[in-house]
């Protein structure tokens, strides 16, 4: 799992499984060992202006710098997601974990003295795994950012810093299945994406929305698959997108060029590439957010040149979450 800091040029995080996590401060040329983390699987990481939380297999783990880690709370849980719901000090911190047992609310937790104590919110919202958590740009009026909750069954929204959540999954909005990839086009409060691998389910997809989950656009991906997605950062963005073919076990790259129209292509066929052996083990896994050399057409294979990057993709679907 690898995140680019917003807020500090060049700098690099990779989570690994069982290994820590490594640091980069030239945009990825070197890497250092970050202290304070071995032996942890780093599953996500989250950034405020002077603040990272790092979500993990023994909870919450804060770092100022990104090289130097402290344990910050819920260490008998496992983190599998992390935002910032305010990145200015106070910062405001979200986690989800797995629901311990059968029956009861979702576990989300909540800090606003930036990890040094922590709320269990346990929202009414369906799921026993919280997969993705994500915050968006704040909107033009007030102080509150829209959070964005992935969970094994549906896709949920709040305004409220986690307080209350409404659907975008079910009925006649999105399918119910899971949701692992979330991300917001820049500048924009209540214009996001979002996707699925359908959790084995053939129910997955690529959606936008460009009025905060109110209505969905499908963006007719090639494979309902999605195991990773990376937006660029302009007004009308470039999506990277990574999918698994599970009866093959075929993982594919593809380039969608979003003007905001009807989605049209793929022109070219993907190439494909043998998967490696499954391991079962929940970990959210991002695609890498900078991919050099995107076309123009949409939906477009990118081939042996990103071999690298489709191999992430493949093990973030092998290491299934348990359902």
């Amino acid at each position: 799992m690898i995140s680019f800091s917003p807020f500090t040029s060049a700098l690099v995080l990779a989570g690994t499984r069982g290994g820590g996590a490594l640091a980069s401060r030239d945009g990825g040329a070197t890497w250092s060992a970050a202290r304070g983390l071995e032996g942890r699987n780093v599953r996500v990481f989250a950034f405020a202006l002077t603040e990272i939380a790092a979500g993990t297999d023994r909870g919450i783990y804060i770092s100022g710098d990104g090289t130097n880690w402290t344990q910050s709370g819920l260490s008998d849980r496992s983190i599998n997601a992390v935002a910032v719901e305010a990145i200015h000090t106070p910062v405001r911190l979200i986690a989800g974990s797995d629901l311990q047992g059968s029956g009861g609310a979702l576990p989300l937790y909540q800090s606003i003295d930036a990890g040094v104590t922590w709320t269990q919110l346990n929202p009414p919202i369906s799921g026993t795994i919280a997969v993705k958590l994500v915050t968006g740009p704040l909107p033009p009026t007030g102080n509150v950012r829209p959070l964005i909750a992935g969970t094994n069954t549906g896709l949920f929204a709040s305004t409220d810093n986690g307080a209350s959540f409404t659907p975008l999954s079910g009925g006649g909005l999105l399918p119910t299945t899971d949701y692992t990839q979330v991300a917001f086009i820049t500048d924009h409060h209540d214009r996001f994406y979002a996707a699925s691998d359908g959790g084995g389910s053939g129910s997955g997809g690529l959606w936008r929305t460009t009025d905060g989950g109110q209505s969905f656009t499908s963006l007719e991906v090639p494979e309902p698959s999605i195991t990773s997605l990376a937006v660029s950062n302009d007004e009308k963005p470039t999506l990277y997108v990574a999918s698994f073919h599970p009866s093959t076990h075929t993982p594919s790259l593809w380039i969608y060029h979003d003007t905001g129209g009807p989605p049209q292509g793929p022109t070219a066929t993907q190439s494909p590439v043998s998967s490696g052996a499954r391991v079962a083990h929940p970990a959210d896994t991002s695609l890498l957010s900078q991919i050099l050399g995107a076309p123009s057409l949409p939906y477009v294979g990118l081939g042996l040149g990103a071999l690298a990057v489709i191999l992430t993709a493949v093990v973030a679907h092998l290491r299934a979450r348990p359902r």
